[in-house]
């Protein structure tokens, strides 16, 4: 935890690093551009909490038009609610008794919708839910190319949605269909086509769900690199995008329609970091390791020397080639990899505007999840 009060009100140079930042001007820009993107097309936004794991962002998300959020895990969706957000999905699989009894505990004080692709844990649902006097909604999650949670298209949807119409307390609303590997294919043409495949495997499951008199109210799915893609199909109602608030150098790397580096977003995300060692000519190294920024999506990027490399220096150090001009002691801002699992590993999100800290908002839903 978070051993020192930061004030609000103080310099950037008062944040002790490695530190997690967010530029508030950049983000409020981000926050107005998603709506504004989909003006005109009729669809809903639901963005995914899982970005940033914060109740107080998300209010500022359904302030911008969103109509509630995304949760991949419980404790997720969990802090979602106690911090007052009233519309969530879990867009995951929850599987075991107590995991659905919690998940149903919250539907005492939000509307809850869950996916499922088990008709086993569908069944284990109704009879909790039934059990605490509390009503769900649920869609069935196919598999549109992921190969990882989802029934097949089509027929084994149909035989799910129908097992969930005849459970009591677990109400019927339509289908997810998400591709994650799609939001990083880096060329704007076979990103949409790739996309353009998903919504094949989804027409027709839609039309094996109409020929069986199982209405599909909800279509939901897309994320921050395809989403309007999914917004333009004509089948989705819903889009999940979450790394839009933030963005990260992985997201920095895919293409727009000219072929260049997309730029609807600003990059707001950072992790501050002090240089805390120099050998002249070689290297400088800073204080920020594996333990504070993630690598999975590849190494973070110097947002003000892109010419430089982050290396993996440890646990606790970043090393940077070649050495540049930094002296110990100087600040450097990262630009994580991956947005997600970076800000999964801090307590607080610190909002700056020019140069000073306006806001310290909790990261109340981070940890590995139950």
């Amino acid at each position: 935890m978070t051993s020192y009060s930061l004030r609000v009100g103080c310099s950037i140079r008062d944040i002790l690093t490695p530190a997690l930042v967010v530029d508030l001007q950049k983000l409020d820009y981000n926050l107005k551009r998603l709506p504004e993107s989909l003006k005109g097309i009729n669809i809903n936004i639901r963005p995914h909490a899982k970005a940033h794991k914060c109740p107080s962002l998300a209010h500022f998300q359904i302030k911008h038009g969103s109509v509630g959020m995304c949760c991949q895990k419980l404790c997720e969706a969990e802090s979602m609610v106690t911090g007052g957000i009233k519309d969530i999905l879990l867009s995951n699989e929850l599987v075991g008794k107590s995991k659905l009894t919690r998940l149903a505990l919250l539907a005492r004080n939000a509307h809850i919708t869950v996916c499922i692709d088990n008709e086993d844990v569908a069944s284990q649902l109704s009879h909790i839910a039934k059990d605490l006097n509390v009503e769900l909604d649920a869609l069935v999650e196919i598999d549109v190319g992921q190969e990882r949670c989802g029934v097949p298209p089509g027929e084994a949807a149909v035989n799910l949605a129908r097992h969930l119409t005849s459970l009591p307390n677990l109400h019927y609303k339509g289908i997810q269909a998400y591709q994650g590997w799609n939001q990083h294919i880096r060329k704007y043409n076979d990103r949409k086509a790739a996309v353009d495949m998903v919504v094949t495997k989804v027409k027709v499951t839609l039309e094996a769900l109409r020929k069986h008199d199982l209405p599909c109210e909800i279509v939901t799915g897309g994320g921050t690199g395809t989403y309007i893609f999914e917004a333009n199909s004509g089948v989705y109602t819903e889009v999940q995008p979450g790394s839009y608030v933030f963005m990260d150098a992985d997201y920095g790397r895919n293409f727009d329609q000219k072929d260049e580096y997309v730029s609807d977003f600003r990059q707001s995300l950072f992790v501050l970091s002090t240089v805390v060692s120099v050998t002249p000519g070689q290297r400088a190294v800073l204080d920020a390791g594996l333990k504070a920024i993630s690598l999975d999506s590849g190494v973070p990027v110097l947002a003000d020397y892109p010419e430089l490399t982050f290396n993996n220096g440890g646990d606790e150090h970043g090393i940077i080639t070649p050495a540049g001009n930094f002296k110990v002691g100087d600040t450097v801002w990262l630009v994580p990899g991956h947005c997600d699992p970076t800000v999964n590993m801090y307590d607080n999100l610190i909002g700056i505007r020019n140069g000073i800290v306006e806001c310290v908002w909790p990261i109340s839903g981070r940890g590995p999840g139950v």
